[in-house]
């Protein structure tokens, strides 16, 4: 894999780039609300049950977007959370939500890539990275660095986009929809691997595709109220209503006919 192009030719920078000043843009904050992912906190709430957090362990939350599995985990879990993100705009956003509720001591944020984590070797109980791994252009490098984080017996828990990329029809392809968390989004099979490849042990695979399909149809209904109520100032935000429409269109085929889908994995890294 050294040297090789894994992103199409678009270039893991761009991506990158993109990627960051998306997910900390007004417009996404307008369409998907706190909770980036499909499942909400709901699912956020399974993910870490899964992963058995227990109060005081130190969870590292890769792509921590505003926040909002870091206040869950520290005020239900009672565990300490350390954040990191791709956007500063995020850290900065993140920052302020645990000091407006009083857990700034046990939530801390971060500037930083996944693909190079800027934390210690084996320091952290729990790792999770929530609709994530799908956009990082070097996923085994993801991986690995999650690896190299955790703690011998640690668990990692990650949910995701899953895709049969050969059923992917063209409007999900290209640039938009690698940001969109599809385009280069895995069959859960895939996932599996590129941990165990990286000396993880995947314990649990949940399918969760009803959740992609609400988030889809939550999007949907959000886009048709922005047109109706606020079309100017979502088109000032970069929203194209002509442009997204079959995109969404598309997205629910392919939800609908089980090209895309959401899966939560969680491994554990083996004490010896």
């Amino acid at each position: 894999m050294n040297g090789a192009d894994l992103t199409n030719g678009l270039g893991a920078a761009r991506i990158k780039a993109c990627c960051a000043t998306g997910y900390s843009s007004d417009l996404v904050s307008m369409l998907l609300g706190t909770s980036y992912h499909p499942g909400g906190t709901q699912l956020t709430r399974r993910l870490l049950d899964a992963v058995d957090l227990q109060p005081g362990e130190r969870l590292a939350d890769v792509a921590s977007g505003v926040g909002t599995t870091a206040l869950l985990a520290v005020q239900e879990y009672n565990a300490i959370v350390d954040g990191i993100d791709l956007s500063a705009s995020n850290v900065a956003r993140a920052t302020a939500a645990v000091e407006a509720a009083g857990i700034d001591e046990r939530a801390r944020f971060q500037h930083g890539d996944a693909e190079a984590l800027p934390l210690g070797d084996a320091g952290w109980d729990v790792i999770v990275c929530e609709c994530a791994l799908c956009t990082f252009p070097d996923k085994p490098i993801a991986v690995a660095e999650m690896a190299r984080v955790l703690r011998p017996g640690g668990r990692v828990g990650i949910s995701d986009v899953t895709a049969d990329r050969d059923r992917l029809p063209a409007e999900l392809t290209g640039l938009g929809a690698w940001i969109g968390c599809v385009a280069d989004a895995r069959p859960a099979e895939e996932y599996e691997a590129l941990l165990t490849a990286h000396g993880l042990r995947v314990r649990l695979v949940e399918p969760h595709r009803e959740a992609l399909d609400r988030m889809v149809l939550q999007i949907a209904a959000r886009i048709e109220l922005l047109r109706m109520m606020q079309r100017d100032r979502a088109a000032a935000l970069g929203l194209d209503f002509d442009r997204i429409r079959p995109i969404l269109s598309a997205t629910q085929h392919a939800v609908e006919n089980g090209a895309l889908g959401y899966a939560l994995i969680v491994a554990e890294k083996p004490c010896a």
